[in-house]
Formats: structure tokens, C-alpha cells, sequence
């Protein structure tokens, strides 16, 4: 499989942006190398669906300007959805528990909520931080729009936090003996 190739499928799977040092270190490539590799993707992908989307040193496959208007129409009809229970289940859990990682959520549902926490942070009820704990993760909290659309001061200001949050961090206490 060629260099840009594979460079294509990482990008694809990690579906957000990715540093050119972070390539090289991956593929074991210079960053010249992949440098190259990045200018024969671009190339390659003109005139596709998809395209090579470059940021200083970042970047990421994205959708070609061509399908912006179908793209959009798809994305407020998304937005305009209801929530659905696996949404409030989540956005639940990053209330009650946030900052939490994605693997907690997964864990605490019981399936995988990629594409539910897509679709909360495409509506910008929750945000994606990095964990300072763990470079290579992610946190996942509540956004300053979602409290004050619920007209909240705080996250202690949510319906019985105090009870449990207290009822959480036994739990944890006990699971972690």
C-alpha cells in the first residue's frame, strides 16, 4: 500500500485532524516524506467527494465545497431532530459525571456512543477537551450554551446533583477496591 494511501485510511478512521509529526511517528516516515505523500493525496483526491484539508501543521479529510449546500440541508435536518433517548442517556452522563472520557460513556451505556457525542458536539450541547491527565484522550463536558439554555448557573444547579454526584463518586469508591 502506498504512503498516501495509508495516510488516507488514518485520517478516514480518526476523523479529525492529525499533525504531520504525529503521521511521521505513526507510519515511521519522516515529515518530509510525509509531506510528499500528503501533496500526491491531494492530488489524488481532486475532483472526489472528498478532499485533503491542510491547517498549519493539522490535517484532515473533509467533503468536497461542491456538496457544501447538500451537506448543510442534511446537517439542519440532523439538528432539528429530536434528541432520542441514547442522546439524553448521554448528554445525561456528561451532566452528572462530565468531564468524562469516551470510553466512561461506552461503559456506563453499554454500547457505543461515537455518533451519539458526534451528534452532541455538531450541536454544540457538549464539548471535546483534552485530557490532562492522558494526551491520547479526550473529555467530555457540558457547553456554556447547553446550562444556559437549561437555565443553569451551574452543573449544582441540576435536578438532585448533589445526591448523585455523592451516589456516583461510592460507586467508584467501591468498584475501584
Amino acid at each position: 500500500m502506498t504512503l498516501d494511501a495509508k495516510i488516507e485510511s488514518l485520517l478516514f478512521w480518526k476523523g479529525e485532524p492529525m499533525t504531520v509529526e504525529k503521521l511521521a511517528d505513526i507510519l515511521k516516515k519522516t515529515p518530509e516524506e510525509i509531506g510528499v505523500a500528503l501533496d500526491e493525496l491531494e492530488t489524488k483526491l481532486a475532483g472526489r467527494g472528498v478532499k485533503l484539508v491542510r491547517r498549519e501543521n493539522e490535517v484532515l479529510l473533509g467533503s468536497a465545497s461542491e456538496m457544501g449546500p447538500t451537506i448543510e440541508a442534511l446537517a439542519k435536518e440532523e439538528l432539528m431532530r429530536d434528541l432520542g433517548k441514547a442522546g439524553l442517556e448521554t448528554l445525561s452522563i456528561v451532566l452528572y459525571r462530565g468531564p468524562v472520557t469516551r470510553r466512561d460513556i461506552d461503559y456506563i451505556r453499554g454500547v457505543n456512543s461515537q455518533f451519539i457525542l458526534r451528534n452532541l458536539l455538531v450541536r454544540g450541547l457538549v464539548e471535546k477537551v483534552q485530557n490532562p491527565d492522558d494526551q491520547r484522550t479526550f473529555l467530555y463536558k457540558p457547553t456554556f450554551e447547553l446550562l444556559t439554555h437549561m437555565g443553569l448557573g451551574s452543573i449544582g444547579e441540576l435536578p438532585e446533583y448533589k445526591g448523585i454526584a455523592a451516589e456516583i463518586e461510592e460507586h467508584e469508591k467501591k468498584n475501584d477496591e
